[in-house]
């Protein structure tokens, strides 16, 4: 079964070249995997009609019972019978409807085997989450089949309206999928069918979540409204999706969970009462319609109704009705599809009104419709009129419930037979005062696919017999009464033929006072679906405009406000409703007094920064807070975590410092007194808010710390530093992902900063300005070339680009230190990295460091200095250091452990003994991404910033100003 779904995806992604070589014939070769199931399924058809089902399972995700399980049975060899068969001669038509070099043919017929394959899948599917997989993959692939015109505003629409509304629906489907397996214990299907979960509320809520993603996937009001929109979409889409296959995978998955499900408290008030609305509202529409697609798209959306009320009425019988009425719809549908598309092919019209004596000209196309259009209107000998004939016989021997939804499915089988003889007539009926259409010739390939379609609608109404065994091992899910109906063509005269008889007579005075009944329909007509959904759109887009005014501002102080009052509130509510502080131990105030000494003082520097006035004093008081956290940590023994926050404050602050030359230098908010008291109350309280929830959970642990497996494991391997062993071996996997995250968050800031082309890297120092002109030279005389002083040889300073700053910018001492401290704090990081596994270190710690020794580089001799200190571009670096990462990750697959730890122990000649393992090179990976993180946020708000400096100098002194 696997292999069969694999194969439709595959030929799927090889359909474009070879439509684009062979052209349309390419469709016949695209047929082939539909059909390979069609005749797989046949030869399984004993073991499926004798109750059995083939199974097919592979793990996947063991953890959570997830397997890629596949089962069929009754149910799915049906199913599979009309994606396979349908499927098949749908792309054989497309070979004949499209016309040698449409454009994107190779896209849509990819798109058109691989939604077959998808919807193979779904009815296959013994796990929830795998059908949940598939069922998704149809709405993706839908929307593709639906917007193909894509250059059309209609397909457009009705593409995003297809994927809006089931895609919500699926949604759903996915809450009730989960809480339905969690109930059950497991996701196989099968298997929560044979125990199906005790009725609770939370039973109900999941079913009630299914349903709506089954009624949004098969079109049930008030969800249908984008089926009919849809037609939007080329024949063979509309034939294939949207009456044989997607559409029937609501009602596919409302028959796959009857049997189960059908007793719940909500499932029969909803099954029962939006699939009786549907058929009604939907057949009563198709009365009034003049375009034949549209006809029968509300006429599917009545039938799908009508499929839905007797899959999910929960008993044999309805059953029973209900998979051969399955088998009988997606037959005639698709051939009268299929047929409109051959009329508008041939007239070059779809208006019925404009369409005259076409069964004249055509009578072969016509006698299929009119064999199609029987089955649909339950006529017999037609496969239709048995079926029909089930739903009659089980509802008239059903509850008083059961028997009122009879009379709205006698009512809807009337608007049937009105709208189908509706669109027979129109299609090939001769019309007073209209001349004869002119048609062009149907060639018998063209017509062979619906023509196959119709001839199985009328052979398998006698031979309804040769089916009843698939159709009864399906009915056989539910109690089999004493004296089961069996299906039949002839049950001789009774009320379900009295009522199959009122029903056409009905049928027949709606068709003949049509234009009283739709004038009827027009007014009594409630607001088209189209256009409540237009105005719900509309509403939504007006409402977030007004929300989004109102709230992004473009005010910092306001974002940070909104996210501290929402954070205030939760707390506050959890601390009132919970008190977790009963029956927790009283929480140590220290565990030693230093740690009370350095707390005192962070917080009197971070209470000094809400008085401050000048930008720089504020950062400077914000970044010894984080020195104040990173003591703490020192006196509460974490030498690690100090080391990471002094790399990090200190990059930070640096950071900050760099960003503050472009603002200016004290804060010029004109805040009212009560506005900067009330933001006071908000930050004091939120910091106290957290400070208490912090120091409350810390006391209410009832477990016993991970601590001591930790440094025991951590020990086992020959190693000190516990810390470091959780960040590259224990969970590699997780500083795997932060790193990803870290070098998208730095390459996004730094490039939303400057929206420009990303330069290549540079050598050397880069090209000084203009003779004579620097970005200081408006303050005094231009300076020599660097690297020369006076007439005599160049002489070396103590940095390679200092010169390029202007004297007063210059600081000799500075510049002395940072050439002096400059290798000594690289070799640093290298050691920080290479002894992270017995002491305080690591990767990150080592990458922030080496930054420290480019910042200061930069700080002491400016952007060509820092051009000399790093000719690499950042992103080398972080494309290394993810580039090694995720290679340590991937070479644990040669074991089958992702991210598995090696060490090799060796000797080298006048060093010893040695070890190495991949986890040192891990850090490597990180060490390097760091850098480059840090590196690129300097050039960025440090670098650009002098570019742009020296750039306004240029043009002043050219006397033009400044973009």
């Amino acid at each position: 079964m696997a292999v069969l779904v694999l194969a439709h995806l595959v030929l799927a992604l090889c359909a474009a070249p070879l439509i684009r070589r062979v052209g349309t014939v390419g469709f016949a070769v695209l047929a082939l995997p539909p059909a390979g199931a069609l005749g797989w399924a046949l030869c399984q058809w004993g073991t499926a009609a004798g109750g059995g089902a083939r199974v097919e399972v592979w793990p996947w995700i063991a953890t959570y019972d997830v397997a890629l399980a596949f089962r069929l049975d009754a149910l799915a060899l049906t199913m599979v019978l009309l994606v396979g068969g349908i499927g098949a001669l749908v792309l054989l038509y497309c070979a004949r409807y499209f016309e040698a070099g449409t454009g994107r043919l190779g896209a849509f017929g990819g798109n058109l085997l691989a939604f077959a394959g998808a919807m193979l899948g779904l009815v296959l599917a013994d796990d929830l989450i795998v059908l949940y997989l598939f069922w998704e993959l149809t709405t993706v692939l839908s929307f593709l089949l639906i917007g193909y015109d894509s250059e059309k505003r209609d397909s457009r629409r009705a593409a995003l309206q297809a994927l809006t509304v089931t895609a919500a629906g699926g949604l759903a489907t996915f809450v009730g999928f989960l809480m339905l397996g969690n109930a059950a214990g497991t996701y196989r299907i099968s298997r929560i069918l044979d125990a199906p979960p005790a009725h609770s509320g939370v039973l109900g809520t999941a079913l009630v979540l299914v349903l709506v993603g089954a009624f949004a996937k098969s079109a049930v009001w008030p969800l249908s409204l984008w089926l009919p929109n849809a037609m939007a979409a080329p024949t063979p889409v509309s034939a294939y999706l949207h009456a044989a296959a997607m559409v029937k995978a609501g009602v596919y998955l409302v028959a796959r969970l009857a049997p189960g499900f059908a007793e719940a408290v909500p499932w029969q008030l909803l099954v029962l009462t939006l699939g009786t609305a549907t058929m009604l509202l939907g057949g009563w529409r198709a009365l009034r319609l003049n375009d034949l697609k549209l006809l029968l798209a509300y006429g599917t959306v009545s039938q799908l109704g009508l499929l839905v009320v007797l899959v999910g009425a929960g008993f044999y019988g309805a059953a029973l009705a209900g998979i051969a009425m399955i088998l009988a719809h997606g037959l005639f549908k698709a051939a009268l599809f299929l047929v409109t598309g051959i009329v508008d092919r041939a007239a070059g019209t779809r208006d019925l009104r404009r369409l005259s004596g076409v069964g004249r000209r055509l009578p072969w196309v016509c006698a299929t419709a009119v064999v199609a259009g029987a089955s649909m209107a339950a006529l017999p000998p037609l496969l239709g009129f048995a079926a029909k004939e089930a739903a009659f016989d089980a509802l008239l021997h059903g509850s008083a419930a059961q028997r009122v939804v009879l009379v709205c499915v006698v009512a809807g089988s009337a608007l049937t037979t009105a709208y189908t003889l509706r669109f027979l007539w129109g299609a090939f009926a001769r019309k007073p005062g209209l001349s004869d259409t002119h048609v062009r010739p149907v060639t018998a390939a063209f017509l062979a696919p619906p023509a196959l379609l119709s001839a199985a609608s009328l052979v398998l109404g006698p031979g309804i017999g040769w089916t009843a065994g698939l159709f009864e091992a399906y009915a056989a899910r539910y109690p089999v009464p004493a004296h089961p109906y069996h299906l039949a063509l002839w049950h001789g005269f009774g009320a379900a033929l009295g009522l199959s008889v009122l029903a056409w007579a009905g049928g027949a005075a709606l068709f003949v006072l049509r234009t009283p009944a739709a004038t009827l329909g027009r007014r009594w007509a409630w607001p088209a679906a189209d256009e409540v959904y237009g105005r719900c759109v509309l509403g939504l887009e007006r409402t977030a405009l007004k929300v989004t005014g109102a709230v992004q501002k473009g005010s910092l102080p306001a974002y940070v406000a909104t996210v501290l009052a929402v954070m205030l509130t939760g707390l506050l509510a959890v601390l009132a409703t919970q008190h977790p502080w009963r029956g927790a131990p009283g929480p140590r105030g220290w565990d030693s007094p230093w740690q009370a000494a350095v707390a005192a003082l962070t917080c009197a520097c971070a209470l000094m920064c809400l008085v401050v006035r000048r930008r720089m004093k504020a950062a400077v008081l914000a970044g010894l807070t984080g020195y104040g956290t990173a003591l703490l940590y020192v006196v509460h023994g974490a030498p690690d975590l100090a080391l990471t926050q002094f790399g990090v404050e200190t990059v930070a602050t640096v950071i900050l410092v760099l960003v503050l030359r472009g603002l200016p230098v004290h804060f010029e908010e004109t805040m009212p007194n009560s506005r900067r008291v009330a933001s006071w109350i908000l930050g004091l309280s939120s910091g106290a808010a957290v400070a208490c929830a912090v120091w409350l959970a810390a006391a209410a642990r009832d477990e016993p710390s991970a601590g001591a497996a930790l440094t025991e494991e951590t020990a086992h391997h020959g190693l000190k530093d516990v810390v470091a062993a959780i960040l590259v071996d224990f969970r590699a996997w997780d500083t795997m992902g932060e790193s990803a995250v870290l070098a998208v968050a730095v390459l996004g800031v730094t490039s939303l900063l400057y929206v420009h082309r990303r330069q290549g890297p540079a050598t050397g120092i880069p090209p000084p300005l203009p003779e004579g002109i620097t970005a200081w030279s408006l303050a005094g005389p231009a300076p020599q070339p660097p690297g020369h002083h006076g007439q005599g040889a160049p002489e070396r300073g103590w940095l390679a680009a200092g010169d390029t700053l202007a004297p007063e910018h210059r600081s000799v001492v500075f510049e002395v230190i940072a050439r002096l401290v400059f290798h000594p704090i690289l070799i640093l990081s290298v050691y920080l990295l290479l002894c992270a596994e017995n002491l305080p270190g690591g990767g990150f710690v080592g990458g922030l460091v080496a930054g420290v020794a480019l910042v200061i580089r930069y700080l002491a001799g400016g952007r060509h200095e820092l051009a000399t200190a790093a000719p690499v571009h950042p992103g080398f670096f972080t494309g290394i250091g993810l580039t090694v990462i995720t290679g340590i990750a991937l070479a644990g697959l040669v074991d089958g452990t992702v991210l598995h730890v090696w060490t090799w122990h060796g000797h080298l000649p006048g060093i010893g003994d040695f070890h190495a393992g991949t986890a040192v090179l891990f850090d490597l990976g990180v060490y390097l991404l760091v850098l480059g993180a840090v590196l690129d946020a300097v050039r960025a708000l440090g670098s650009r910033i002098d570019q742009n400096t020296e750039h306004a100098a240029r043009l002043a002194l050219r006397g033009e100003a400044a973009p």
